[in-house]
């Protein structure tokens, strides 16, 4: 497939997949005119790819977890080893610090939104608008 319509079914810019081809993440063949063309696979890689760009990693990690993440048959990679779980391992517990320190902001803002609500409240200003 072409890049636009790889575009097309992942929701990505093709600038994002022209940028995620030089990091080497994503591969393309070229057509005897120059055109990328894209198997089938790519577009689970570019799925897989935004999820772990959602996850906080950069380009540089995912080129190094990539490989190592599953195998064409889709089981577990013979490939990962002891460091690349210790690795792995770490973002997760990042990923756990961040969701804490989110979920430490959203009670503080429940908080502010409660007593805010209840001040409006006794002023007749939430009964207005429920």
């Amino acid at each position: 497939m072409r890049i636009g319509e790889l575009a097309r079914r992942t929701g990505v810019s093709e600038r994002s997949l022209r940028y995620y081809e030089q990091q080497g993440l994503l591969v393309a063949r070229r057509t005897p005119g120059g055109h990328r063309e894209y198997g089938e696979g790519a577009v689970d890689r570019v799925l897989r790819i935004q999820e772990l760009y959602a996850a906080g990693l950069s380009s540089s990690r995912i080129g190094q977890l990539l490989p190592c993440m599953r195998d064409a048959d889709g089981g577990p990679s013979e490939i990962a080893d002891e460091r690349l779980v210790t690795d792995l391992t770490a973002e997760r517990d990042r990923i756990d610090r961040m969701i804490e320190d989110l979920q430490r902001s959203r009670a503080v803002l429940d908080e502010v939104i409660d007593t805010a609500s209840g001040g409006l409240a006794a002023k007749g200003g939430l009964a207005a608008k429920g």
